[in-house]
């Protein structure tokens, strides 16, 4: 437990002295919510608004969670490697097990303050959670198997990009990549069929439209993602990727 710690602790503490990781991961998708219910809504019924809203604000979490687990995890893990972190580990009693379950759960730990901030800031501005309603729970469950899909993703970033801005920007680049193309930023409606496949298949897309399906139905997400089928091929590629 105390290799277990000793890697949390350090591993927190550098996201939150990296400017740079509190700007990306968690002052630019505030910026984005804000944004976008100020110059997108204007056209959107009053009635419809806060519906709209909670939609907004639970895609920016889901964005959130990418650049947490994509961006900052593989960039951890890179600029260990460059210090030369990494190789003084292999020669000391630390397990690599005890490693990994540190840098992770740190990683856990700064998505669910972000979380917390997008929500409070969402709610501020007119999106309905806060009921601690049954969708609450499944969104919340969804919403983690969407972490543990970017820790995965993060950790083989890491693994396989040498060096620290390229581990970065390469995490930081698919996050916004397959936020487009997965129907985070963009409706699951707009998008062509191909990628509409690929965002019921793609992990992150797929527990992001579940949290969503939970809490404001099905006009809003565009189809049904809460089907067995797609909860198990959910489950089981958010574990594989980690």
């Amino acid at each position: 437990m105390k290799q277990i710690y000793a890697s949390f602790t350090k591993t927190l503490k550098q996201f939150f002295r990296v400017r740079s990781v509190l700007f990306w991961s968690v002052a630019w998708p505030v910026l984005l919510l804000l944004l976008i219910n100020t110059a997108s809504l204007n056209n959107v019924a009053a009635a419809d608004l806060p519906v709209a809203r909670a939609y907004i604000t639970i895609s920016m979490i889901v964005f959130a969670l990418m650049m947490s687990g994509m961006s900052n995890l593989a960039g951890s893990i890179a600029r260990d490697r460059e210090t030369g972190l990494l190789v003084k580990l292999r020669s000391m009693p630390v397990s690599p097990w005890s490693d990994f379950a540190g840098r992770f759960l740190a990683m856990v730990a700064f998505a669910g303050l972000v979380t917390f901030i997008i929500v409070q800031v969402g709610s501020g501005i007119g999106a309905p959670f806060g009921g601690g309603s049954t969708g609450e729970l499944e969104a919340a469950a969804f919403l983690a198997l969407a972490i543990i899909a970017c820790g995965g993703i993060g950790l083989i970033i890491g693994s396989v990009v040498k060096n620290t801005q390229g581990a970065i920007t390469t995490g930081s680049a698919l996050a916004v990549i397959t936020s487009f193309i997965s129907g985070i930023f963009v409706p699951y409606d707009a998008l062509p069929s191909f990628l509409q496949s690929f965002a019921r298949i793609y992990p992150i897309s797929s527990a992001g439209a579940s949290a969503s399906y939970a809490l404001l139905g099905a006009d809003v997400t565009g189809y049904n993602p809460l089907t067995t089928a797609q909860i198990a091929t959910t489950v089981v590629l958010s574990l594989a990727l980690i």
